[in-house]
């Protein structure tokens, strides 16, 4: 998921970049809870608005796609049948106590500094999760998942950038800077990879973890290092933290009526900025539309069949099953939008957006335009535990209306198209010299 504008689409790909960066530090190769690993994505042009997975600083990552929260407070977990018997028998036999004692000792007397036992025991929360080898399960702290909820409404305290976490190399990356924000007035830009947040290396932890130390008290100001295409040295900024609120949906009015609608993520108040574009775009006399969704790595799963209602007419919009065979369907009522519409999709639309595309393509309300999605078929859960901490949990596997499941797989567009920008004299992007866009606009041109 990264820029790639005209002054940069002769230099290595921001992978490359991202694995120089590894081999530089070092850097650890292990799971995150992060956004999906990304893959070459299409740039929205020279210093231009390009998607969001996540987190955000908007800085939490956990939009790596639908998820929905489960509310637990007050309630207890029946435990009385023989699988959970079972199970909670195999973690928690002698062996196992045993050896946590054991382990207790030795850290006791020999680490060579003061410990911190409380982080010692989240740790070994955090481990239960990192355990099923799956990188979207994990569990957060009190402290984080105060920050998740932050970041889902869309206000928070922090320097105005959304963030991408690579599950293999832990380098994170941020794909988008908002207009306006800390971030943009101190130069840092969509694609820099964060070698730094003061003394913490960007790869030594999971991103939720160092959304925590970017977010800080308003007023108060972070350190940023980050590593940029073309430059031989970390590039430094002293950034002040300030409180964001974040834009989920652009849009403008493009040549023939067609309006043109980009959503960088699905957050809680997504649908909510989806209407208003809309309303704004019809008192303009919009008679097609373009929705963007490249680079827009997921996010709540309520809110993008909340926008497919308001699109699509009655029927089902998308349905999860889990384990068990348990079925869950989310479906439209009658009133929709009679609008020729395009979809652009790359292969950093995951999760939410492939929930958004497939819809569309399965009823065919419209044109897919651009490359393969990611290929994020999974539901997370999050639920709050008692303590105020929380763990998200892959808990169900996602099909379009016609039953197909796209996990690992993607979703294909109606029409194949590379990404490519047309003119290199541009400052900031401009839709007309995106071929994408003028693609949608010559079918929905043909269309009328």
């Amino acid at each position: 998921m990264e820029t790639q504008s005209s002054e940069t689409q002769n230099l290595d790909s921001q992978e490359q970049l991202a694995q120089q960066y590894a081999l530089r530090e070092n850097a650890r190769y292990s799971d995150s809870n992060g956004y999906p690993p990304k893959k070459n994505g299409m740039g929205f042009g020279a210093g231009i608005l390009i998607g969001s997975i996540c987190t955000m600083l908007v800085v939490f990552v956990v939009f790596v796609g639908g998820y929905t929260i489960v509310n637990t407070m007050g309630s207890s977990i029946d435990q009385d049948t023989d699988v959970e018997q079972s199970f909670k028998e195999g973690l928690l036999d002698d062996s196992f106590e045993k050896k946590v004692t054991e382990l207790s000792k030795l850290i006791d007397q020999y680490y060579y500094e003061k410990i911190d036992k409380n982080a010692l025991v989240e740790g070994m929360y955090a481990g239960m999760a990192e355990g099923l080898g799956d990188p979207y399960s994990a569990y957060f702290s009190a402290e984080e998942y105060a920050s998740f909820n932050e970041s889902t409404t869309g206000v928070y305290c922090g320097i105005g950038t959304v963030l991408t976490q690579d599950v293999k190399t832990n380098v994170v990356t941020i794909l988008h800077v908002y207009p306006g924000t800390p971030a943009e007035e101190a130069g840092i830009k969509d694609g820099d990879i964060i070698a730094k947040v003061d003394d913490i290396a960007g790869d030594s932890m999971d991103l939720s973890e160092l959304s925590s130390h970017i977010k800080g008290e308003e007023g108060t100001k972070v350190h940023i290092e980050v590593m940029r295409q073309g430059e031989s040295d970390y590039l430094g900024f002293d950034v002040e933290r300030r409180k964001i609120e974040v834009p989920t949906v652009e849009h403008q009015m493009l040549e023939g009526k067609v309006g043109l609608i980009r959503i960088t993520e699905f957050s809680n108040g997504t649908p909510e900025q989806f209407d208003k574009a809309v309303r704004d775009l019809q008192e303009q006399g919009m008679v097609s539309m373009i929705v963007d969704l490249r680079d827009n790595p997921g996010g709540v799963l309520q809110s993008v069949c909340d926008m497919l209602d308001e699109i699509l007419p009655e029927g089902l919009l998308v349905y999860t099953e889990d384990k068990y065979g348990n079925r869950s369907d989310y479906k439209s009522d009658a009133d929709c939008m009679d609008i020729p519409m395009a979809v652009l999709i790359n292969g950093n639309s995951a999760s939410a957006s492939e929930i958004f595309a497939g819809a569309i393509k399965d009823y065919q309300y419209g044109t897919l335009i651009g490359t393969t999605s990611f290929g994020k078929g999974i539901v997370q859960t999050i639920i709050p535990l008692e303590d105020g901490s929380a763990i998200k949990l892959t808990m169900a596997k996602y099909f379009t209306p016609k039953g197909n499941y796209i996990h690992e797989v993607g979703i294909s567009p109606d029409i194949e198209l590379e990404y490519e920008y047309l003119s290199e004299g541009d400052e900031t992007y401009n839709p007309m010299h995106d071929n994408q866009v003028l693609k949608a606009l010559e079918v929905l041109g043909e269309g009328k």
